[in-house]
């Protein structure tokens, strides 16, 4: 038992060791995430590790019915949990979905898996379009609602698809083929970063202009019925 417990116990000091490697800098950075990324991964994780230390314990209870496990058993069920913990917690990321899967992606899924992508180009881009890309990650969390009830054969779920599924991402490779010592250089007036910021702010512009556009219905539903509620309601009041 003594001996599984020590394995356990240097399972346990190496993942944290990496973990602080990590935080100085040893490990590779992962690309930044939007807040409602974060929020989304930290609730899958911890779902992950309760329902993983949920089933160590089971298992410890059950063992415990047949065997005594004792104080060191009692150990090395705790120290397994943290180093279950450890190891869910600070696991690397997903990776970012390659740009062919954008393509052919479910039509709702893909506004998710495009902000996944951008995040990952992201450290690579000049400051002003890694604002850009944030603002065009908020107007795709605006967009996702607005696809679950629409067909994926309209010519607005194709225009979708191939404005964030294709030349959106068409458009970032292009500017990343570039060398860095050319992104800054003026050609026909204009430097590779000044037309990945324009082509940027046109991109955005469309994404909101998709999402006012697909709830249109939704808003004269709720124009129509508020006027309703107020002729039946407010003039039974006026009877």
């Amino acid at each position: 038992m003594s001996t599984e417990t020590d394995i356990t116990i240097e399972r346990a000091r190496a993942t944290m060791q990496r973990v602080a490697e990590d935080y100085r800098g040893g490990g590779a950075p992962l690309p930044p995430l939007r807040r409602s990324q974060r929020g989304a991964t930290l609730a899958k994780r911890l779902a992950l590790i309760g329902g993983a230390n949920a089933v160590l314990l089971i298992a410890a209870v059950i063992v415990g019915m047949v065997l005594p496990i004792g104080i060191f058993g009692a150990l090395l069920v705790l120290l397994l949990m943290a180093a279950i913990t450890l190891a869910i917690a600070f696991a690397p990321a997903a990776r970012a979905p390659d740009p062919q899967v954008l393509r052919t992606s479910d039509l709702k899924a893909l506004p998710t898996k495009t902000e996944r992508w951008l995040s990952a180009q992201r450290p690579a881009l000049p400051a002003p379009a890694r604002t850009l890309v944030d603002q065009i990650g908020v107007r795709l969390d605006a967009l996702t609602p607005q696809l679950a009830t629409l067909d994926d054969g309209t010519e607005d779920a194709l225009e979708i698809r191939r404005l964030v599924g294709e030349q959106l991402p068409d458009f970032i490779r292009d500017y990343g083929k570039v060398p860095a010592s050319l992104r800054t250089t003026e050609r026909n007036g204009r430097t590779p970063d000044a037309e990945l910021v324009s082509g940027l702010k046109v991109i955005e512009q469309e994404i909101a202009d998709m999402t006012a556009r697909l709830a249109q219905g939704d808003l004269d539903s709720l124009s129509t019925r508020g006027r309703y509620l107020e002729m039946k309601y407010k003039g039974d009041e006026g009877a």
